[in-house]
């Protein structure tokens, strides 16, 4: 994904700002790197750290007023811009449905490999409004659901 996004960057002739972090601190010091870079949009790469840890994000891509766009849903429903990821119930099926497949005997290194096909674009207009920012009838055409 990262190159995907290097790429398309490029092509719109942005800098794309990689940051990391691994604890609460660092998404503080992350922040403090957005501020300070004057950084414009941000990408939350699907992450179980991150998504433990959405209302710290959300609360400081808030206060210094940055769009962003997370992986999954959870974030927008906190109050953020938009998500598009795998859609979390059809995942939930599809393990579902290995479950099952397990308890009536299949072994599972005799089971083939299953990703969710599903995906969903989620936009808050609360969150885009609170920015300022104009979401295009066209972008919103395209939304699985729009927070209003």
């Amino acid at each position: 994904m990262r190159s995907e996004v290097e790429k398309t960057a490029h092509a719109l002739g942005r800098e794309l700002l990689v940051l990391n972090a691994g604890t609460p601190s660092e998404i503080d010091a992350v922040f403090a790197t957005v501020r300070q870079r004057g950084v414009s949009a941000l990408v939350v790469a699907g992450d179980n750290f991150f998504a433990a840890r959405n209302q710290q994000i959300v609360a400081l891509a808030a206060r210094d007023a940055i769009p962003a766009i997370y992986a999954t849903r959870d974030f927008v429903t906190e109050g953020e811009l938009m998500s598009y990821g795998n859609d979390v119930s059809e995942a939930y099926r599809l393990a579902g449905s290995y479950t099952a497949r397990i308890l009536k005997g299949e072994k599972p290194g005799d089971m083939p490999i299953d990703q969710t096909t599903k995906f969903e674009f989620v936009i808050n207009l609360r969150t885009a409004q609170a920015l300022g920012s104009k979401i295009s009838d066209n972008l919103l055409s395209l939304a699985d659901e729009v927070i209003e």
